[in-house]
């Protein structure tokens, strides 16, 4: 006989008094499709919202994006391994393209990225992205922020798509930009509006010295050709690894400066416009006044408690 399946609030509530081993769980119900899984999804995150932690939860959101190939995969085993030295829980949301053939995460990201056996502060976790442009599946977002109660570093490594993969911005706490030398990104990225995103630009494979060292120039001018002060950072994640404690350092004195409550307050009016749109498209804009307007009703108190206020008024504008 099979057991009951678990209650989806009482693994928000284990999430919440930060039981990392519900977090599979809690993951398996987040990431359910459909409309009867709504209220299990609803009922979990309620749990693990800011409302009911007493604030935004706890963990910092850390974006890793770039080109296939830039070696994402392998710096992340690295990142793990020096966090996990530090003490601190790790969460890695890997972010796969689709089977064709079956739908589900094809694992290649999962199956790169080195842990400890056993070590059950450590989750890796695949989520197919199911043909979404973005960089990000469907439910990351709810899962990231539901990580964060549970574990102190959750790290969003998304698929590698290039200039589609803004998504990451609207999520994470800090974003870091991978670069390869040698291979034309930084041109690309200027290209592709790419530059905009970084909160940090990693070149890697530092241990290939000169194509590194030009690379992490380049980058250097074009960054303060726009009047940025994004740090540029080399990085092996050969062993013995270098400048991944560095990368660590500085991806945390990023989250120490931040508004916290206020970034992720954006993220998630950020994030649910642009569930909005992918659902109701320009139509359902129209219907709301356009984008601005939708984005100034997503600030604004809702009457009825759960329920934005851009929903309510959609629920109001005809054909819907």
């Amino acid at each position: 006989m099979n057991a009951n399946p678990p209650d989806p609030a009482e693994l928000g509530r284990r999430l919440a008094a930060r039981d990392r081993t519900a977090a599979p769980a809690a993951l398996n119900v987040i990431e359910q499709t459909g409309e009867r899984h709504a209220a299990d999804v609803a009922a979990l995150l309620a749990e693990v919202a800011p409302e009911k932690l007493g604030g935004d939860a706890p963990g910092m959101i850390v974006g890793v994006t770039g080109p296939p190939g830039a070696g994402k995969s392998t710096l992340l085993s690295e990142l793990v391994a020096k966090w996990r030295e530090r003490g601190k829980s790790v969460a890695v949301l890997a972010i796969d393209p689709s089977s064709k053939r079956s739908g589900g995460s094809l694992l290649g990201d999962r199956a790169r990225i080195r842990v400890e056996p056993g070590d059950t502060d450590v989750l890796i976790r695949s989520t197919a992205t199911a043909t979404r442009l973005g960089g990000l599946a469907p439910a990351t977002r709810e899962a990231a922020l539901a990580m964060a109660a549970a574990f102190d570093v959750v790290i969003v490594e998304t698929v590698g798509v290039g200039q589609s993969e803004t998504d990451i911005a609207e999520l994470a706490d800090s974003v870091v930009v991978i670069v390869q030398p040698a291979s034309g990104d930084v041109l690309q990225f200027i290209k592709s509006g790419v530059m905009e995103i970084p909160d940090l630009l990693v070149v890697t494979k530092s241990d290939l010295g000169a194509p590194a060292t030009r690379a992490a120039r380049e980058l250097m001018g074009t960054v303060k050709t726009l009047g940025s002060h994004t740090p540029v950072l080399l990085v092996s994640s050969l062993p013995p690894s270098t400048g991944v404690d560095e990368l660590i350092d500085t991806v945390e004195s990023h989250h120490a400066s931040l508004d916290l409550p206020a970034s992720r307050a954006e993220a998630r009016r950020a994030a649910a416009l642009d569930a909005f749109v992918h659902e109701h498209g320009e139509r359902g804009l129209r219907a709301v006044g356009g984008r601005r307007a939708a984005q100034r009703l997503l600030a604004e108190p809702s009457p009825t408690p759960g329920l934005p206020r851009l929903v309510e008024l959609l629920q109001d504008a005809a054909g819907y």
